[in-house]
């Protein structure tokens, strides 16, 4: 009976001859990835949502702690704007929707936008 697995004798290692020649090099292709492009949620003031209100939304849907929240808010309020923060395009929108929901639940206008960074 044949094996008819056929085995390589032990006198030839494959591969390429021992002068280098046919040996063949593959060059990796460069990927030309770019970083996603970046959001920033602004958030826009009115004269009926309270400021505690707009503080709370920074804190809890945009991790930023009180003095920070409150530097942010008195900017939306003395210049009728401000960023709230800035990121990939998915996690801004999301953003937005979350902060429009929550003032929609608590009977506030406050308005909240995604321009380009």
């Amino acid at each position: 009976m044949t094996n008819p697995f056929p085995t390589r004798s032990s006198a030839t290692p494959p591969g390429p001859a021992e002068d280098g020649q046919g040996a063949a090099v593959a060059e990796k292709e460069a990927l030309a990835l770019e970083p996603p492009k970046l959001y920033q949620v602004v958030m826009l003031n009115d004269d009926f949502t309270p400021m505690e209100f707009v503080v709370l939304v920074l804190q809890e849907h945009f991790r930023h702690d009180i003095e920070t929240a409150t530097q942010i808010m008195l900017k939306i309020h003395h210049e009728g704007r401000g960023v709230c923060g800035v990121y990939t395009k998915d996690v801004a929108a999301t953003k937005v929707e979350l902060v429009l929901a929550a003032a929609r639940q608590a009977g506030h206008p406050l308005q909240c936008i995604l321009e380009t960074a």
